[in-house]
């Protein structure tokens, strides 16, 4: 491994680590670094994409074996996603196009997390009137979805903050459920590369990508899984993504 790819690999995993400590698998700044690493455009949506699915495959996996994957709450919110996260990944964007997008999703995702900073811990939820939850469920797991397939993230970074300011659950469970959400996405938006002629990966470079950012993933969890409620990392990680997020607008406009 040269030392390019070695240092890649160390910011994967860091990278990881602090992502999945709030449910999420890091995609957004998986795109980011491979920017700036990768020529190959599709290549990196395929590798940021591949390296999400690993970081929330173990977290959803212990997630669930800590009771907090609730089939009732999470499913509404994803029966809309995948079918929108493969139509979504069907669409071709140009570069600049495409990091413009990237850039104000994060930008957006960034200030809600940054936001939630100034509201009060919640001590319990509020749940949703029984007769526009599903509706509400429905809307925002298909635009999530749809923004995470067309950008190449697994959408929790844009669907959490939202549902934490609505105090839909407890931070745990918001958390597993962003972790779900992003797999199940990750998934349809690799099936839509697929359909597309879009999917390209290069194994030597991908490998210990995937390792970097297994371990990572696997460590940031279990720190999630003991506190309650992470707030100063989800303010780190919303600064950071604001960041990035800007950064990338600027860049590409």
């Amino acid at each position: 491994m040269d030392a390019s790819l070695l240092w890649l690999a160390l910011c994967f995993f860091a990278v990881a680590v602090l992502y999945s400590s709030v449910g999420f698998g890091g995609g957004s700044s998986y795109l980011a670094l491979l920017a700036l690493f990768l020529p190959n455009f599709l290549e990196i949506k395929t590798t940021a994409l591949l390296c999400n699915l690993v970081v929330v495959s173990g977290g959803t996996y212990l997630f669930y074996q800590e009771g907090l994957f609730n089939k009732k709450l999470f499913l509404p919110l994803v029966a809309c996603s995948v079918p929108a996260a493969f139509l979504g990944a069907t669409i071709s964007l140009s570069q600049p196009v495409f990091f413009v997008c990237l850039g104000a999703v994060l930008a957006l995702s960034g200030a809600l997390l940054i936001f939630q900073l100034f509201l009060p811990v919640p001590q319990s939820h509020a749940p949703t009137p029984k007769s526009s939850a599903l509706a509400l469920h429905l809307s925002l797991g298909a635009g999530a979805g749809f923004v995470s397939g067309l950008v190449g993230i697994g959408g929790g970074i844009l669907l959490s903050p939202v549902l934490h300011l609505l105090r839909w659950a407890q931070p745990k469970t918001i958390a597993a459920l962003a972790s779900f959400f992003i797999l199940v996405n990750s998934l349809a938006g690799l099936a839509g590369q697929v359909a597309s002629g879009n999917f390209k990966a290069d194994g030597i470079i991908l490998f210990p990508l995937l390792l970097a950012v297994f371990a990572g993933g696997q460590v940031g969890t279990r720190v999630s899984l003991q506190k309650l409620q992470p707030r100063a990392v989800k303010g780190l990680t919303g600064v950071f993504v604001l960041v990035i997020g800007v950064k990338l607008v600027l860049q590409y406009t």
